[in-house]
């Protein structure tokens, strides 16, 4: 089993691109982008259609796609990346959060449409997603979702329910119980992406520089041990890394997460699974994981390992310990007990960004051209494409409807310091895996060690 060696996602797609030149020097942009991940790639590649002659100039430590853009799950989901409710405290209300769930819902037919016209082969199939209640807590809670669903204005078209029959004309789980599903994602290979964008977005114009560290952003400039580049505007689109950066340790907190795939599997197997639409699929559990069937006939399958490293440490090849991997193929199994002799191919982890009220946020300063995107929560892929353009219309100075939702220039408070931060959440993760183990019984009442560690998190 290889482990590592970023993800498994970069070796399928054919290996590593050729690596793009570092900064050669100082220089001069109309914007700089820091860091060449989804968010400011796609920033670039808006801001480039919108404007072709501003110089675009995007920073990356190592590679376009090195971090959460090629190493996740590849859930292109409409699903919010934060809480409806603290959305609503904004000045556009209810009404905002709506809005801000219909344009996620529209942002994932424009990265397919984006794929189509830019030639990028990302493996791309709108399935929907599934998730599973495999418990009668987990069934309460599904059904608990779907309520909240519907009083936010998703209707039949949106989500709906699945009893275990339906849900098993789609895949069939041994244990599942229910499910909802909506049709608002898409299974994507998420390398194939970030490195068919970079390419698009350097067909535009735009220059992405690699193996060129960012080590101190200040108003109009980014500065590199190559040399500083100063712009009008600065953009900062680090998510999981932000804390590599001088005063920005407790801003987002580099959440890690873990990913196995599986060996190709036999067409005997796929005919006893179904999965033929493709749809992904997570679960109900408080330690939920997220997976999906790939192009090749695998399953990859993720979750959390080690939640959180001490004063955010990160671990650049992106391995894991065995421990995980272990949990993760026994959670598969249990899943789906047909994989019972399938062999795990490849390891990998990465980190996301997570804020302290796990609510995402755009924002741009214009006093000082500081902008930045991030803490998608794990909601990512499709959230990372509005956030880039709603970064693009910001810069542009354009009023849009993007630059109208909730999480523009939404503030949060900062993580607390260590030591607090590494045992806050390491007991947080602890008290969810047990819930998860209390609720395997009959009883239909979510733990209530789960509900308190919810009110100590701050999560939704």
């Amino acid at each position: 089993m290889r482990n590592g060696d970023v993800s498994y996602w970069w070796h399928a797609g054919g290996g590593f691109a050729p690596r793009r030149p570092s900064l050669s020097g100082p220089a001069e942009a109309d914007v700089c982008i820091v860091g060449a991940g989804f968010t400011g790639l796609w920033a670039a590649w808006y801001l480039k259609r919108a404007a072709p002659g501003l110089r675009i100039i995007v920073l990356d430590a190592a590679f376009a796609g090195f971090g959460a853009s090629g190493r996740n799950g590849g859930w292109l989901t409409a699903a919010l990346p934060g809480s409806r409710d603290r959305y609503a405290r904004g000045p556009r209300g209810r009404a905002g959060v709506i809005d801000m769930q219909q344009q996620l819902q529209q942002t994932v037919d424009e990265v397919a449409n984006v794929c189509a016209a830019e030639g990028i082969d990302a493996h791309l199939v709108k399935g929907g997603n599934l998730s599973v209640a495999f418990t009668p807590a987990q069934h309460e809670r599904l059904r608990a979702t779907l309520r909240t669903d519907r009083a936010w204005g998703l209707g039949e078209a949106d989500v709906r329910y699945l009893d275990h029959r339906e849900l098993a004309s789609r895949i069939l789980l041994p244990n599942a119980r229910a499910a909802l599903y909506t049709p608002h994602c898409a299974r994507v290979q998420p390398a194939m992406l970030v490195a068919g964008l970079a390419e698009a977005a350097e067909r535009g114009g735009a220059e992405i520089y690699e193996a060129t560290p960012v080590i101190r952003i200040e108003p109009h400039r980014a500065c590199t041990r190559f040399g500083d580049v100063t712009a009008r505007y600065v953009l900062r689109a680090t998510e999981g890394f932000t804390a590599r950066l001088p005063g920005q340790r407790r801003a987002l907190l580099p959440m890690n997460s873990s990913m196995i795939v599986t060996e190709p599997l036999g067409d005997d197997v796929w005919q006893e699974i179904g999965w033929s639409g493709c749809e992904t699929l997570g679960d109900e559990a408080h330690v939920y994981v997220y997976a999906q069937r790939t192009a090749d006939g695998r399953i990859a399958i993720g979750g959390r390992g080690v939640p959180y490293r001490f004063a955010s440490a990160i671990d650049h090849r992106g391995a894991t310990q065995d421990k995980t991997v272990e949990s993760l193929s026994r959670t598969l199994r249990a899943l789906l007990p047909q994989l019972r002799q399938a062999r795990v191919e490849h390891a990998w982890c990465g980190v996301l960004g997570v804020p302290r009220d796990w609510c995402a946020t755009v924002s741009l300063d214009e006093a000082t051209g500081l902008g930045w995107a991030g803490g998608y929560t794990g909601h990512g892929v499709a959230a990372a494409n509005l956030a880039g353009h709603t970064l693009a219309d910001l810069v542009l100075g354009q009023r849009t409807p993007r630059t109208d939702l909730p999480w523009v220039n939404h503030r949060t408070r900062r993580w607390e310091p260590e030591p607090a931060r590494w045992l806050g959440v390491r007991g947080l993760y602890a008290s969810y895996r047990l819930a998860d183990r209390l609720e395997n019984g009959e009883s239909a009442k979510t733990s209530l060690i789960a509900r308190a560690a919810d009110v100590i998190a701050g999560t939704p």
